[in-house]
């Protein structure tokens, strides 16, 4: 029997991080290669995955930058082929890239509306079939879905309808795929960060709207404050190895306690 550290070592697995330029999914990119894995940095932004990709093997980890819009299925099949190509396989699957929009519904495009839903959703089922349609030819594999505690809740004060209901979507295809994909030996889970410290929400929280918020945000929050993105890195690492293998259709939510409440 694996003593327990060794059960959440991920030597020898290869991963792929959508959105893991910046923010939350770069520090996924981090954990995973912190324990030993592969992992391919996925980005619209190629000169900014190509610089975090470098930074990684600079540390000492084996990584590498592909460009891919994940809303596009072609590209989604290219991305999974990169990696299998570059490495032989792919065991880890985190479908990460998403983007919100504060906005009022009664006023919200619906061009805005669809671009939120097929970033947010769509684009995490394009990438779990496509991780799915190869690890099914192993009998195995870790999918990852990035969700939220706006999966769970009506946000407040600010107004996101879109986002939320994305969200949500994303928290229910995980435990569809779930339920389907366990015969095929693939467990299909997510992370639902709360309010998390990144450049993009800085940069939200410097607007005018956005100075009234913060305030109300940390007092909703019972630990009293925003999750850095290190916060979620021991989820991630959790739900790509071994010790999680009896673990699928689950959501880790990580809020500081705002959903307790």
């Amino acid at each position: 029997m694996k003593d327990m550290m060794q059960r959440f070592s991920l030597e020898g697995r290869t991963a792929l991080v959508t959105g893991g330029a910046q923010g939350i999914g770069k520090a996924f990119c981090v954990a995973l290669v912190s324990a030993g894995a592969k992992v391919a940095v996925v980005d619209l932004n190629f000169p900014l995955a190509e610089e975090t990709a470098h930074a990684l093997t600079k540390d000492g980890g084996e990584a590498i930058a592909i460009r891919a819009d994940v809303t596009d299925s072609a590209d989604v099949q290219k991305m999974v082929k990169q990696v299998v190509d570059k490495w032989g396989t792919l065991t880890i699957g985190v479908n990460n890239a998403g983007m919100g929009m504060w906005c009022d519904a009664l006023t919200m495009d619906f061009s805005e509306w669809r671009k939120i839903l097929a970033l947010n959703l769509d684009a995490v089922f394009l990438c779990a079939q496509a991780e799915a349609q190869y690890m099914k030819q192993h009998s195995y594999g870790k999918i990852i879905n990035t969700a939220s505690m706006s999966a769970h809740i009506s946000n407040t004060p600010q107004n996101q309808c879109a986002y939320n209901a994305s969200k949500a979507g994303v928290l229910h295809l995980t435990r569809s795929l779930a339920a389907e994909w366990a015969p095929l030996h693939i467990n299909v889970n997510s992370i639902s960060p709360g309010y998390t410290k990144t450049d993009l929400v800085d940069k939200l929280l410097a607007s005018p709207e956005g100075k009234s918020v913060l305030p109300l945000w940390l007092e909703r929050i019972p630990m009293g404050r925003m999750a850095s993105v290190e916060d979620l890195q021991g989820a991630v690492v959790y739900l790509a190895s071994e010790a999680s293998d009896y673990m699928t259709g689950s959501d880790i939510l990580i809020d500081g306690g705002y959903c307790a409440w």
